[in-house]
């Protein structure tokens, strides 16, 4: 198993991510990777991301945007 992100425009297209990530051995490591990075990625041009556990779509597209409320 390999958890893995999808990074991507507001619009949903794919989009190279400003950090190149490893593939994670577990849903929790691929979180808390998104969690320290998350303001990186966003500076680096990737609105969204999508999870995925090989092929497998666990959830998404969720926003890397601050929440303004």
């Amino acid at each position: 198993m390999a958890w893995t992100w999808r990074f991507e425009k507001s619009d949903g297209t794919e989009t190279e991510p400003a950090l190149q990530p490893e593939e994670f051995t577990t849903q929790g490591d691929a979180e808390s990777w998104i969690g320290e990075y998350w303001k990186e990625l966003l500076d680096g041009g990737a609105d969204q991301v999508t999870l995925f556990d090989d092929s497998t779509k666990i959830y998404g597209p969720m926003s890397l945007q601050a929440d303004q409320g």
